[in-house]
């Protein structure tokens, strides 16, 4: 499900920034300890021997400057000479000519007095360096078992991130890689099925054939003028396409294609760019997309790609409260928002859709920071009050606190919600904070967004402060996936009604495709002014390849098996054939009631990466990919779920 955030015509809202780290950008629950009151005795330590390493310097200025017992008379005896009374200086004279006992020039009896004066001094240097020596080695010897425990790990996580930095400049830290489960399944034995499934991975090969044709290296393609086509979202960086489309190809056994696009990441793939992303669309399609192709292939290329991506998304969270920004320049650093966001705001949808990925970036890297970033948005979350238990889809960076109380499950709102069960399984349940924010927030949907038509559809509509808007996005339809995934969420008497929820979502949206001309469904539809699941305003009558209805029908086969989905799902295939498909690739409609098709000559990345590897999982044994062992980021690309004796994440966490 891609984009949870964007404008008409964009995946999400013409930006993106994703989690953050903490108030104050400060880091992951449960990572940082807290300090008690007074100073420990690690600092303690500190403390002398800093101590001791400036009586060190003294003691060695007194040996190696010249004239030293003069220069010790002037310090001890007349540090500041301009406190002196005035007949005690002596024009064009130096400290060390100064008269201390007042006998004349040529210092006499003063002079020895100084030196003696001095040498008890330089006694006393001495004495007070050994025992400070002394109090240190003692200090060490006497310290508590907890509190040497502390320095070693302070010790490692300094030798862990010289590693890691040192990893940038050419490697990193090494990890045995593990062939996937289940990343190519058998064929299929049902001949029709087989065949259908065929059909599809044509489908990819004329998709990505186009592109390669007309737009190779650019981010989309054009596929009426067969040109390239680049959104603003990914500023400078180039072959979205290319990334997005690894791992459909990988799983499609599409070889030769896959590794023209490898050797074009090597080669060509370059985030060193003085322009401005959104850091959601990036996180999610570039970011995901590297990280997947690792896991399948355990290509080092991959795996480099994706943890540098993600350093430089680091400076987004770099707010008052650790929600990150939008919108992110790579090269300066600097980030904003949208500006017809709410005053400024974040968006739930974009900083909540981190999680998953930056979590994979902490266990492949080494590095803590990424983690601590995504749990300090948690962190920032469960401090706010949640007005009837609902998440708005704008939070102030700047104060932390919620702006316009608008809540939706569909554009702004819905991979938030996506991300919460899925940090669930992905921890493989271990992550108990993620489920129970996911299961408070569906019982609050479900009491105060979830309706039913006259018809008897059910909807999920938008909530404004209040007042409710009957009005459900194309977005809003992978909800339905969501909610049976997530019935082993829910207590053993709410599973079968979570399964019962997500096929009558499914229901509704199939009905909003099935309801117009083209039998593809438009980018939003109402249940109001005497209408069920079709769109009334001409902005929301477009489709542009999106995936969210095939994606619940995917989730409702593997967890049912109910033919029906297989059966909505190849009218789909046969509706994007009929009306989508042209010479130089696949395009979205302009509008979805036009018998006459209205294309907007745009083949989104999206398309490639999750439309079609949805469509041909539906067609595949379920051993390809089992659910119990891959999550799907919203852009459908693949992570493996963590397993309890491998989840250092959770470990640091603790």
């Amino acid at each position: 499900m891609p984009m949870g955030g964007l404008l008409p015509m964009f995946s999400s809202p013409p930006g993106g920034g994703l989690g953050g780290g903490g108030v104050g950008g400060s880091g992951g629950s449960g990572i940082r300890k807290g300090a008690g009151p007074g100073f420990r005795l690690t600092e303690k330590f500190v403390l002398l021997l800093v101590f001791s390493a400036f009586i060190t310097l003294c003691f060695g200025a007194i040996f190696f400057l010249p004239d030293s017992s003069k220069l010790l008379s002037g310090v001890f005896f007349h540090s500041n000479s301009a406190l002196q009374p005035a007949s005690e200086h002596k024009p064009g004279l130096g400290l060390g000519s100064v008269n201390a006992g007042g006998k004349g020039e040529d210092g006499g009896e003063g002079e020895r007095a100084a030196a003696a004066a001095a040498a008890d001094n330089l006694a006393k240097i001495r004495e007070d360096h050994e025992r400070a020596l002394r109090e240190a080695q003692e200090t060490l010897q006497k310290l508590p078992e907890e509190i040497q425990s502390d320095i070693l790990k302070e010790k490692e996580q300094v030798t862990q991130n010289k590693q890691f930095k040192k990893g940038n400049a050419g490697g990193l830290p090494h990890l045995d890689f593990r062939p996937p489960i289940g990343a190519i399944g058998r064929e299929p034995t049902d001949p029709e099925i087989r065949q259908k499934r065929a059909k599809i991975k044509e489908m990819m090969k004329h998709a990505w054939d186009n592109y390669k044709l007309y737009a190779w290296g650019l981010n989309e393609l054009k596929p009426i003028s067969k040109k390239g086509h680049s959104s603003s979202l990914f500023g400078n960086i180039q072959g979205a396409t290319i990334v997005d489309a690894l791992d459909t190809l990988f799983i499609m056994e599409m070889k030769d294609e896959f590794k023209e696009a490898k050797e074009w990441i090597e080669k060509n793939l370059d985030f060193n760019v003085n322009a401005e992303i959104s850091v959601f669309e990036v996180n999610i399609r570039f970011v995901g997309g590297l990280l997947s192709a690792y896991y399948l292939t355990g290509e080092e290329i991959f795996r480099k790609k994706a943890v540098e991506l993600g350093e430089k998304l680091l400076p987004a969270f770099h707010t008052p409260s650790g929600i990150p920004w939008a919108l992110l320049n790579l090269k300066s650093g600097i980030g904003r928002n949208w500006p017809w966001a709410s005053g400024g705001s974040s968006i739930l949808a974009e900083f909540g859709t981190l999680h998953l990925e930056f979590v994979h970036l902490t266990h492949l890297s080494g590095n803590p920071i990424f983690a601590e970033k995504v749990f300090g948005i948690r962190n920032v979350l469960n401090t706010l009050d949640k007005p009837q238990g609902l998440y708005p889809n704008y939070l102030n960076p700047s104060s932390g606190q919620w702006g316009q109380h608008h809540v939706s499950v569909g554009g702004l709102g819905d991979s938030f919600y996506e991300y919460l069960l899925k940090a669930w399984l992905m921890s493989d349940k271990t992550d108990l904070e993620a489920k129970k924010m996911y299961f408070s927030a569906v019982q609050a949907i479900e009491t105060h967004l979830i309706r039913k038509s006259s018809g008897g559809l059910t909807y999920i509509a938008e909530w404004k402060g209040g007042l409710l808007e009957h009005k459900m996005g194309h977005l809003t339809c992978f909800a339905g996936g969501m909610f049976a995934l997530g019935a082993a969420c829910a207590s053993p008497e709410l599973t079968q009604h979570h399964i019962e929820l997500g096929a009558e979502i499914a229901r509704t949206c199939y009905e909003s495709y099935n309801r117009t001309a083209v039998k593809l469904g438009p980018e939003a539809f109402r249940f109001d002014g005497g209408v069920e699941a079709i769109a009334t305003r001409q902005s929301e009558k477009y489709y542009i390849l999106r995936p969210e209805v095939v994606e619940t029908y995917m989730y409702m086969w593997r967890l049912t098996h109910d033919p029906k989905y297989r059966k909505w799902a190849w009218e789909a295939v046969e509706a994007l054939e009929k009306h989508c498909r042209v010479d130089g690739g696949y395009s979205g409609l302009r509008d979805v009631y036009l018998k006459r098709e209205s294309y907007d000559d745009v083949q989104q990345s999206f398309f490639l990466a999750e439309t079609l590897k949805y469509l041909y999982l539906l067609f595949s044994d379920d051993d390809l990919l089992p659910l119990e062992h891959w999550i799907f980021n919203t852009e459908a690309h693949l992570l493996p779920v963590l397993r309890k004796n491998n989840q250092e994440v959770e470990e640091n966490r603790k």
